[in-house]
């Protein structure tokens, strides 16, 4: 019969049958945990990319390209800008230099004498009227001469009919200088209706017959030793005279004066 063995016999390991244990590594402390909402995300440095990819190179370079013609349209419009300020505000400190030096002042016009021709309120025929009138120019500047050139206009108005026309001389008018125009404006053909012929005659019998002269004039400036461009200067006066005839008298005047600089 075998002999049993019991737990309590088993041989006891001696110090050269000692079984040999490894040591296990301590225990590693536990990794953080994410909080709710939040992600980290671990790329290897072999994927970061410090120049785009090439498919996305075209798209890059599209993209800096745009960014450079901005830059370059920004420097332009501010350079643009600067230099336009630059110039404005020159040419304002020229003008008010000048305008400081030469005081320019306007010149001033009126009508000084009118005899009038031509008119016959008892017949309906045409009429031929003439009216030789005296325009009175002042200039007034020390240092402003005006140069009256060719193409200029003077014409007398009843109501809208255009009875005569003439024009300016061509002259030169010094500084501080008074020019008397005498001129002589003729019309011809004029047919005035019967109404205004029995108004005409009206307003001779009450001694106060309205007219309206217009004057159109070229001009131009001289500034020191300086011709200024062609300007055009425009006098309208309204005129009442005693009657028709060549002793007429002027019984009001009203003129106003303007210029067009282009």
């Amino acid at each position: 019969m075998a002999d049993r063995v019991h737990p309590g016999d088993s041989p006891t390991p001696t110090n050269d049958n000692k079984l040999s244990i490894s040591k296990l590594p301590p225990p590693s402390p536990e990794k953080p945990v994410p909080q709710p909402g939040t992600y980290v995300i671990q790329i290897p440095k072999d994927q970061i990319y410090r120049v785009p990819p090439p498919e996305n190179a075209s798209r890059y370079a599209h993209l800096s390209k745009r960014k450079a013609s901005k830059g370059v349209l920004r420097r332009c419009c501010c350079c643009f800008l600067t230099t336009m300020l630059v110039l404005l505000t020159a040419a304002a400190i020229a003008a008010a230099v000048i305008y400081f030096y030469f005081k320019p002042e306007a010149p001033s016009y009126s009508v000084e004498s009118v005899a009038i021709k031509g008119f016959n309120l008892t017949s309906s025929s045409a009429l031929s009227p003439e009216f030789d009138i005296a325009v009175r120019a002042h200039n007034p500047n020390d240092k402003i001469g005006i140069y009256y050139e060719k193409g200029s206009s003077v014409r007398v108005f009843y109501e809208d009919v255009d009875l005569c026309n003439g024009a300016l001389p061509v002259f030169y008018q010094p500084t501080n200088n008074v020019t008397l125009f005498q001129m002589a404006l003729k019309g011809s053909g004029i047919e005035l209706t019967n109404t205004a012929l029995r108004a005409l005659s009206d307003e001779q019998s009450k001694g106060a017959v309205p007219f309206k002269l217009r004057l159109r004039a070229p001009v131009k400036i001289k500034v020191g030793a300086v011709k200024t461009w062609e300007i055009t200067v425009k006098v309208t006066c309204k005129i009442t005279v005693d009657k028709l005839t060549a002793a007429s008298k002027i019984v009001s005047k009203d003129c106003n004066y303007g210029v067009n600089l282009w």
